[in-house]
């Protein structure tokens, strides 16, 4: 763990000095977007050290060749990416003909700050140059209210320095991704101009082999603040507006504002992207940047009314929890239903920029609770739409139903790894899960009578054609997976895989029945009897779930033997050393107790986590939170209070060393799981709310609101008292420590401490 800003703010992300060394893992932790664009927090001037410099569109991506080596049938035509945009973030400085570079400057004063309240984003350097001190002043966000508005002020003020600064912004499409394969370009040209006051430049993503969808981008950018000149490069990769003054001591500055349309083919036809971009932004010019700053601090509030969760008493906590769901406000509003939610967002590359399984496994439940039903039923369709190419997936297989891709951006499976692509097939189950925790959230079963059942049979199809009957056991089987612990491939009946394909059949039969359709006898006695038959391995002697065959022949040693200096394994062990030790990447059986908290005892949680857990490295960002969530519901609470602090600290503390290549978007829901769901006890089984909340003895109170069944509630709770007030809507029952209470406004229990 390397904590990457000291400071700790509940509302801000403060950086107080420039580490060329960090540089990588700060530019990450600043990143901002507003659900349709986002950057990473790279700075304004050239920086000739480590960056990922990176701006991203929500979206638009590119198909990259998939190269195999020897035989594979089925193998993902393609590995689909998220490309950096064209570039309009940048302000090139020239001091006195000098162009300024940040990484070799002389840095008197650093401050840099993110107010996630906000999402605005301001910057002051002073600097000591051979010409006298020089200070610069940098604002960026992008509007959550006109959303493909980006905006920018920069100034560079003298306090004492003489002579002549130069300015050059506008826009570059001469940009790379890091992993581009021999210095590849995604991007092509179509037009760039600079005869206007405005300067703009359209271009297309390159040509494809698969027939996938090319996306054309129109980026028109206008700043003001003098006199300026324009020009465009001689490749025509770059337009730019150049501003020059001479500055003497005394307080001179030249200081400008920035605009900045970004319009695509997703959302216009591309012969009207030009003109579209260019009423957009001289819209937002004639607004002015104070009243975009004004709308964008509007809107930021009305969501963190919503979705905030106040923690008292313990600033590290409440940071991180913040930070957390700023980042995934940042990614996804649940305003386009055609767009999910990536698991590096807007801050990086890594993983392609699609959609995971993350989203129902971990993401699904708050945007449930805090955005709404509509909101959810967005990424319930999303994957709905996409029924068809799961169908073909598990056809490359040979199997029947539907397999859900790992990752993709049209429903197509683009993920370049077989053991994942191919192997992990759990994440099939935690489409459905999503189903189903939406239809017992809300109580609507139109989704699922409607569109729902489908998606479930599907799966539930995939599943009974997946499984190996064994004669000698009479059981089913589930062989040759790779289960959430990715630190094991190719295994047989993984517990949890297996459990998962139990209750997705058995919910399938359940569903198609709700919605009146009838399947062959046949079909449906054959599901029975995979449902009934499901091999699952359980270990009397340490009363625990095995979680796959073999797992009991490894050396099973805790994560404690393993000497600090070579942690994370990941990073430090071969891959085969990996896969012959008994370490767990993440929650795997435990996950099952987080999915279904009231089909286990809770004794079956302890004891399976008094187990698991020593032995798990958390090495991936989906890991803490559901342990944390376990351990409260098992009553380890000094554990799950551990365990919420990694989650929810993973990227502002560096926890897994992986930071510089974007934050974990998808897994920062999970500390939002692991107070709501996990110390708050929320659970919807059945006809109303439960609730079992104990407080972390660091924590004096904790609040947070939550939208059920057509209420928004208001939830508080300390070592002593649990209060629920019904701010919008109808009276309720709702438990509190196994008891039932029914609120018409407010109730205030004392808590049970057992």
């Amino acid at each position: 763990m390397k904590r990457i800003f000291e400071t700790i703010d509940p509302w801000k992300i403060v950086q107080t000095s420039l580490d060329n060394a960090d540089n990588c893992p700060a530019e990450s932790v600043t990143s901002m977007g507003n659900g349709y664009m986002g950057a990473r927090g790279n700075y304004e001037e050239h920086y000739s050290a480590t960056t990922l410099k990176g701006t991203y569109i929500a979206g638009v991506w590119v198909p990259d060749v998939t190269r195999v080596g020897w035989w594979k049938n089925g193998y993902p035509r393609y590995f689909g990416k998220v490309i950096n945009a064209p570039d309009f973030l940048s302000f090139d400085l020239y001091l006195n003909g000098e162009r300024f570079d940040l990484a070799k400057a002389d840095v008197k004063k650093f401050y840099r700050e993110v107010d996630m309240h906000t999402g605005i984003m301001t910057r002051t350097v002073v600097l000591n140059t051979k010409w006298g001190e020089l200070e610069l002043r940098s604002t960026r966000f992008f509007s959550c209210q006109r959303k493909e508005i980006a905006c920018m002020r920069y100034a560079v003020k003298s306090n004492g320095f003489q002579g002549t600064v130069r300015v050059e912004t506008g826009i570059s499409a001469d940009v790379y991704n890091t992993d581009a394969n021999y210095g590849e370009q995604f991007w092509r040209v179509l037009d760039a101009s600079c005869e206007q006051p405005e300067v703009q430049l359209t271009a297309r993503t390159h040509e494809n082999v698969f027939g996938i969808e090319r996306f054309t981008v129109c980026i028109t950018a206008f700043t003001q603040g003098g006199q300026c000149s324009r020009q465009k490069s001689e490749d025509g990769k770059t337009v730019n507006q150049v501003f020059e003054k001479q500055l003497v001591p005394g307080g001179d500055a030249l200081a400008l504002e920035k605009y900045v349309s970004v319009v695509t083919s997703r959302d216009h036809a591309p012969p009207q992207l030009s003109s579209c971009g260019l009423d957009l932004l001289r819209e937002a010019v004639q607004a002015g940047m104070q009243t975009l700053e004004e709308e964008q601090r509007s809107v930021w509030a009305a969501r963190w009314q919503m979705c905030d969760v106040a923690i008292e008493g313990d600033d590290a906590a409440q940071q991180g929890i913040r930070f957390n769901l700023f980042q995934l406000l940042c990614t996804y509003d649940g305003s386009d239903a055609r767009l999910n939610i990536g698991p590096k967002g807007f801050t990086g590359e890594k993983y392609g920029g699609a959609a995971y399984y993350d989203t129902e496994g971990y993401c699904f439940p708050l945007y449930l609770a805090v955005a709404g039903p509509e909101v959810a039923r967005s990424l319930l369709m999303f994957r709905y739409n996409t029924l068809e190419k799961a169908r073909e997936n598990a056809a490359k297989l040979g199997v029947g139903g539907a397999l859900y891709p790992m990752v993709t951006f049209n429903g197509e499976e683009c993920h370049n790894e077989w053991e994942i692509t191919f192997e992990e097939l759990h994440r099939n189950a935690a489409i459905v899960y999503a189903i189903y925790c939406y239809t017992q959230y809300t109580g609507d079963e139109s989704y699922l009578k409607e569109y729902g059942y489908k998606v479930a049979l599907e799966v539930a199809r995939f599943w009974v054609s997946r499984s190996t009957y064994n004669a000698h056991k009479d059981c089913y089987m589930l062989l040759g997976v790779t289960a959430p612990n990715e630190y094991e491939n190719n295994i047989n009946n993984n517990w949890l895989t297996n459990y998962m394909a139990k209750w997705c059949i058995e919910y399938a039969l359940y569903s198609t029945e709700l919605a009146g359709v009838r399947l062959e006898q046949a079909e449906r006695e054959k599901m029975r009897e995979v449902a009934q038959k499901m091999y699952l391995k359980e270990d009397a002697e340490r009363g625990v779930f095995v979680q796959q065959d073999g797992f009991f022949d490894k050396d099973l040693r805790p994560v404690s033997d393993i000497p600090a200096d070579e942690l994370p394994i990941c990073k430090h062990w071969s891959w085969d050393r990996i896969l012959r030790s008994c370490y767990i990447k993440q929650a795997d059986v435990v996950l099952a107790f987080y999915y279904f908290p009231h089909r286990f005892t809770q004794q079956q949680k302890r004891t399976n986590f008094d187990f698991y857990e020593p032995m798990t490295v958390h090495e991936s960002s989906l890991s803490p939170s559901m342990y944390s969530v376990v351990a409260s519901a098992s009553g380890r609470y000094q554990e799950a209070y551990r365990l919420y602090q990694r989650a929810a600290r993973l990227d502002l503390d560096n926890f897994n060393a992986d930071t510089e290549d974007g934050l974990h978007i998808t897994s920062m829901a999970g500390s939002w799981l692991a107070v709501v769901q996990g110390f708050a006890g929320l659970n919807y089984h059945g006809e109303h709310l439960a609730f079992t909340p104990r407080c972390p003895e660091a924590w004096r109170r904790v609040s947070f609101r939550i939208l059920y069944r057509g209420r928004l509630l208001a939830v508080s709770f300390d070592s002593a008292q649990f209060c629920l007030d019904i701010l919008e809507g109808d009276a309720l029952t709702v438990e509190v420590d196994g008891k039932a209470y029914c609120c018409k406004q407010s109730i205030s229990v004392p808590v049970s401490n057992d």
